[in-house]
């Protein structure tokens, strides 16, 4: 039985020339790092979560949450660089990413069951490792992207692959949980460990950067600068490539631009949507339901969303994706309000799949448009940095999450602004830029 599973699990994974880009050995990688993800969300959860009070819980979540965004706000300007000066060790970041949750899990199962304020760090390191998985991961797809497949259909396929296993993972941690707290943990050191080994046995082709160049974050126009100011302090005329305009992320297109907005309030509202819910649900249950059931509906209702949005992104179009994530803005924008206006179970499970639709599909359009404005040379580069600026955002979510009070309608009326605000600076945007049918053709560095 289990060979036959595996034989079909291969299968599909190596459909439509997968298997021989090597995108299949990606995929079956994702799944095992959702799955691992998922085993120390249900410690975590089952433990930590549920036996402090809410108030000490906040307050040390957000403290750790607010120094674990000093990592991610260097990831934004040093990760990106350090990709391009590394192009050949993309391998090996996912195999650290790996061995250093693999260390940190079994460093918390010895720990778990008293508690302990050494937790929180532990834990958000693992946010950490995973979150900077997430970068690398997004940089390597573009490079095992099969002939026969878009690479919106490729992230598309990635991210069903992780949902899967993050629903078997949520069964077998729950089963792990029923032997003791640790267990989970250690179930998941197993499975970073295989991790770091198959980190290493996906092609060649991961650490290859031929043919890629840069795209960076800011502008610097190097002709009137170092021809200009420095030519005539110094006295010495600039170098050839110096004097050339740098490409910037803003060289890729209006559109790509306006998508990053937009996914990144739509990033915001699930960081935020994650943390506040977590605490408000636990602390003061809707319609007289238990705290695990509640949080249990609205994480099968964000689960679903994002499966759903993931199959929808299999039938998307690179035509057209200004207007899909700005539907989806939209919609979450609606959502959120709703759930303001109306708070009760139903809004909230509603909001909840709603924010994991439009970020799902959000996504897959934010690829599209790369895909389709971003020249092959500095693809890579941009994907490295508009992942980077979308984690970042989610971390910033979060955080604002933790800090308001735990009040439903005050909550969400805030996402609501927040969202709505960016809702309208993307529409006109939108408006100014149309919806392009032929991929600009920006700089590269």
């Amino acid at each position: 039985m289990v060979h036959g599973t595996g034989r079909r699990i291969r299968k599909a994974t190596s459909a439509e020339g997968a298997g021989e880009s090597g995108l299949a050995k990606l995929i079956e990688l994702h799944a095992l790092n959702s799955f691992g993800d998922m085993l120390i969300t249900v410690a975590l959860a089952s433990t930590i979560f549920f036996s402090v009070p809410t108030g000490e819980a906040r307050g040390r979540v957000s403290l750790y949450l607010l120094i674990t965004m000093a990592p991610f706000a260097l990831l934004a300007p040093v990760i990106g660089p350090l990709l391009d000066r590394l192009p050949h060790g993309r391998r090996a970041a996912m195999a650290m990413s790996m061995l250093a949750r693999a260390v940190l899990a079994w460093t918390m199962a010895g720990v778990i069951t008293g508690g302990g304020l050494a937790l929180y760090p532990e834990a958000l390191g693992v946010l950490v490792a995973s979150k900077a998985y997430g970068v690398v991961r997004s940089v390597v797809v573009p490079r095992l992207l099969p002939s026969r497949l878009s690479l919106v259909k490729a992230n598309s396929r990635v991210t069903l692959a992780g949902l899967l296993a993050t629903g078997v993972a949520a069964g077998v941690g729950g089963l792990l949980h029923l032997i003791g707290p640790g267990w989970p943990l250690r179930g998941a050191f197993l499975v970073f460990v295989i991790g770091t080994l198959m980190a290493f046995h996906l092609p060649h082709a991961v650490d290859s950067a031929k043919g890629e160049q840069r795209a960076l974050l800011h502008s610097e126009m190097h002709a009137e600068v170092h021809g200009g100011v420095h030519g005539g302090v110094h006295g010495a005329r600039a170098p050839e490539d110096a004097r050339a305009p740098k490409a910037s992320l803003r060289t890729v297109g209006p559109s790509v631009i306006l998508a990053l907005r937009a996914m990144s309030a739509l990033r915001w509202l699930v960081g935020f949507l994650v943390m506040f819910l977590a605490f408000l649900l636990r602390d003061e249950p809707i319609g007289g339901l238990r705290p695990t059931l509640a949080l249990g509906l609205v994480a099968l209702a964000a689960g679903t969303g994002n499966a759903l949005g993931s199959v929808l992104g299999s039938w998307l179009r690179t035509r057209g994706s200004e207007a899909t994530v700005t539907a989806m803005l939209l919609l979450a924008t609606g959502a959120t309000a709703a759930a303001a206006l109306w708070y009760g179970v139903v809004t909230v499970v509603l909001v909840a799949g709603v924010a994991g639709v439009a970020a799902s599909l959000g996504k897959l359009a934010l690829d599209a448009l790369i895909q389709r404005d971003v020249p092959e040379a500095v693809r890579t580069s941009a994907f490295a940095r508009s992942e980077t600026l979308l984690q970042l955002s989610w971390v910033a979510g979060g955080a604002v999450g933790i800090l308001l009070p735990l009040n439903g309608v005050l909550g969400l009326s805030v996402a609501a602004g927040v969202v709505g605000l960016m809702l309208l600076w993307t529409v006109r945007t939108l408006f100014r830029v149309g919806l392009r049918r032929r991929p600009t053709a920006p700089r590269v560095a």
